[in-house]
């Protein structure tokens, strides 16, 4: 009924939303240093102040949450409907070339600068749908609620806070992802590996240290090791025997052997799209002939763990998939042993038949049996939204008509923002074949996209709120 006259509001402000986006974009909000009132610092303050004042500024019902968040509710009804988006950005380089970061331009039918798409833009396009609706007088039988967190960047404690005062409505979605529906996101297990070694003296040949990634969400593309007592030339015939694909050099340094393994970086949740250097390291070092000691054990066994191209979890006894979620994947992405002491962090992306007791108590249980102590661990549980639901069946429909595209819902391994809400989805704006440059230099959002994704969620709000 109402289609039409919502279009043409969102056609007729698409200069004033871009205007928006731009105040929004100018305010450089990565996190900064704690202060009193601003747990984030001065930027994120500074941008929900800014969001609040505009919401205000379009007849919005707004709050502030000691700086945790700003809401903008289209009425005092009962709340029908979350939407989430997030002001804070990630840091920035000097190597930007259309524009700098935080001086947004328009051009070519994009609109440049930190933030455009990772989630200002999309907040904005949020904005305007409810705003559409306001000022078209359309009547909701249900509240909307537009929730701008600032911390979604560094861990989502804006929410952690918000969520411990406020009640999540019925529905939620997040315009801080991709099209069509993200309705499923695995779980996440962190955990840590440590062995302490009694012996005071090395005896040879031997490892002497172990250096591997940097982070643990990322397959390791580079590791090395600093061997002793082990002829260059034998070495060199036992890398010439790996079939692995990952590349091995090896450097002379007085009377040490320097490995170094070269591999491809990969996402945790893809372990697949990477080559794992640390584990292809580990295998080659298992196999040489270095004398028997604790060390040498437990590289063995950390090798027995973790061997390359294991990205399932087999060796570690966990290995499963369900029909919703798919396979579990093992990520060994950091690992450093130095002097008497060994440690290692893995990534695991979980499906939804996984929990603490058939994924992180097996995989303690094996690192235990293999003489490492799990000394640090974390297990975020599987999310999941119905595909059947009518919440989501709506949105794929009102993506489908304004996309003329097919709708679809999506997996994912990573988390989302709101992964920890019973009812919560991602839900645009990203679109498959544009590359927004999202945490890169030179970060856009198409204006075409944009406006689309405002048209989007007007005609969501209708269906689910009138």
């Amino acid at each position: 009924m109402y289609q039409r006259q919502l279009e043409e509001y969102i056609e007729n402000h698409i200069d004033e939303m871009l205007e928006d986006v731009k105040k929004l974009v100018r305010i450089d909000s990565t996190r900064g240093e704690k202060k009193e009132g601003k747990p984030f610092g001065e930027g994120p303050a500074e941008a929900l102040a800014a969001a609040e004042e505009m919401m205000r500024q379009y007849g919005f019902i707004t709050k502030n949450y000691d700086n945790y968040v700003v809401t903008g509710d289209i009425s005092e009804d009962e709340k029908g409907l979350d939407i989430l988006a997030h002001l804070d950005v990630v840091p920035v380089t000097p190597d930007w070339t259309v524009t700098s970061p935080f001086d947004p331009v328009v051009q070519d039918g994009k609109i440049y600068g930190r933030g455009t798409s990772d989630d200002k833009g999309p907040a904005v396009a949020a904005l305007y749908a409810m705003r559409a609706i306001k000022e078209s007088g359309v009547p909701l039988k249900r509240n909307v609620r537009l929730i701008l967190g600032a911390d979604e960047e560094c861990g989502s404690s804006d929410l952690e806070y918000y969520y411990g005062i406020e009640k999540e409505a019925p529905m939620s979605f997040s315009p801080d992802a991709d099209y069509p529906v993200i309705n499923l996101e695995k779980g996440r297990l962190e955990a840590v590996f440590e062995r302490n070694f009694s012996e005071s003296e090395k005896v040879f040949p031997a490892v002497l240290e172990i250096k591997g990634g940097d982070t643990v969400n990322v397959v390791p593309a580079k590791a090395s090791a600093v061997v002793k007592g082990i002829a260059k030339d034998e070495l060199q015939e036992e890398i010439q025997r790996d079939t692995c694909g990952v590349k091995f050099e090896l450097e002379e340094e007085d009377d040490r052997i320097i490995i170094y393994a070269k591999g491809t970086a990969g996402h945790a949740s893809l372990p697949e799209t990477g080559q794992n250097a640390i584990s292809a390291l580990l295998g080659l070092l298992a196999r040489l002939p270095f004398a028997e000691s604790e060390r040498t054990s437990a590289i063995r066994a950390m090798a027995r763990m973790f061997p390359y191209g294991d990205m399932g979890g087999e060796a570690l006894e966990v290995s499963m998939e369900d029909e919703i979620s798919g396979r579990l994947t093992m990520n060994l992405g950091v690992i450093s042993l130095e002097e008497n002491h060994f440690e290692a962090a893995i990534d695991s992306r979980i499906p939804v038949c996984g929990d603490d007791k058939n994924v992180a108590d097996m995989v303690r249980n094996c690192v235990n049996k293999n003489g490492f102590e799990m000394t640090a661990s974390s297990l975020t549980k599987s999310h999941y939204v119905p595909a059947d639901s009518a919440f989501v069946k709506t949105l794929v429909e009102s993506y489908e008509k304004y996309s003329g595209q097919k709708g679809e819902v999506r997996g994912i391994g990573g988390s989302t923002y709101v992964h920890e809400l019973e009812c919560g989805v991602a839900f645009g704006c990203a679109m498959d074949d544009v590359d927004n440059h999202m945490h890169g230099d030179d970060e856009f959002m198409v204006v075409d996209v944009l406006v689309m994704s405002a048209k989007i969620f007007a005609d969501v709000i209708c269906r689910l709120c009138c």
